[in-house]
């Protein structure tokens, strides 16, 4: 089995930072795409690298720049919202049990659509925002603090089908996606 090796850094503009993990995101979607890569441990990389980048952004991110009039309300919620969707397409992709079969490929590609709308929509109304607003000195302790949080989230190993599961779950309870039986 292939490991993937998820960087670890201390310190970093957060804008920086955040926008490496969206990098990675999207190598590791490349890999789940390529038949010959191993599936299974890109899948378990992209687990525990979106889980611990999203909890930590929403823990440690998106409410400081709210507290700076970097961004909104709404562009917080909005965040949040589009993390569980994400975080329910990383369960379904967790789920199938064939990573070889057509079932696989059509949660990669759901996932992928997913993760693609938040990283543009991020980039454009949380990072960018961030970018303008925020002063170098703040933007370099959120990068220290959201690292911090990622990187202890990370060595939990929480990117488990458990831990999605109740992340998601989590998730339908506070209202941030429709119950199951509207879907």
């Amino acid at each position: 089995m292939t490991s993937y090796q998820i960087p670890r850094p201390t310190s970093g503009d957060v804008v920086e930072v955040i926008l490496d993990d969206h990098r990675l995101f999207e190598t590791l979607l490349r890999e789940l795409r390529n038949s010959q890569a191993d599936r299974e441990a890109a899948r378990a990389a992209l687990s525990e690298v979106l889980i611990a980048h999203g909890e930590a952004e929403e823990e440690k991110v998106y409410q400081q720049l709210r507290r700076k009039h970097a961004i909104g309300e709404h562009e917080a919620e909005h965040g949040e919202e589009e993390h569980a969707e994400g975080n329910e397409a990383l369960l379904e992709l967790l789920e199938v049990a064939d990573v070889h079969g057509e079932e696989f490929d059509e949660a990669v590609e759901k996932l992928a659509t997913a993760l693609n709308h938040h990283i543009g929509e991020e980039e454009q109304t949380i990072l960018n925002p961030a970018r303008e607003e925020v002063a170098e000195d703040v933007r370099a302790q959120l990068g220290r603090d959201w690292l911090a949080r990622r990187n202890e989230l990370l060595d939990q190993g929480c990117g488990s089908t458990e831990q999605v599961r109740a992340i998601v779950g989590r998730a339908h309870e506070e209202g941030l996606l429709p119950a199951d039986d509207e879907d």
